[in-house]
């Protein structure tokens, strides 16, 4: 089981893992009502590294980009059901509108997107690559979406 962590935690166990020789993938979404879209995209993350990094948008973010009746679940809670995920070793709550501070300070080996990205659509590809990371594209075909359950439950 994955533990969620604070970004100055995280910034250290990366440290140490690496001291280790460990790899580091990196993925990120809101999660908000957990679907097996989610679980096989960050099972398919797993697979491209030593350890899993999972950033969850604070709520906030997630209003911004999805409208003022999301999230459904508080971040903490979406955090914390994100690291009770096999594949998951860390979970971040992060604030900002895209992850590249956190790509740009934790430098991940691997920055995994779901199959609704290609190579070249993914926004942050620049940074990744201007670090020196490779960008994989994972999961199952995006035939799944909180927002479709949100609407199926009326709210």
């Amino acid at each position: 089981m994955g533990e969620v962590v604070t970004r100055d935690e995280l910034v250290e166990q990366v440290r140490r893992g690496r001291e280790r020789g460990l790899t580091f993938a990196f993925a990120n979404g809101a999660f908000d009502l957990l679907h097996v879209g989610h679980v096989r995209y960050l099972e398919a993350a797993r697979q491209e590294a030593d350890r899993l990094i999972v950033a969850v948008n604070d709520d906030m973010s997630v209003r911004a980009s999805k409208g003022p009746s999301r999230p459904v679940m508080a971040a903490p809670d979406r955090a914390e059901l994100v690291a009770a995920l096999r594949a998951v070793d860390y979970v971040v709550i992060f604030p900002e509108p895209t992850v590249t501070p956190l790509l740009e300070l934790l430098r991940p080996d691997v920055h995994c997107k779901g199959t609704d990205y290609t190579l070249d659509t993914v926004p942050e590809r620049d940074t990744v690559r201007a670090y020196g990371g490779r960008i994989a594209i994972v999961g199952d075909p995006k035939d799944h979406s909180t927002s479709d359950l949100v609407k199926r439950l009326g709210r």
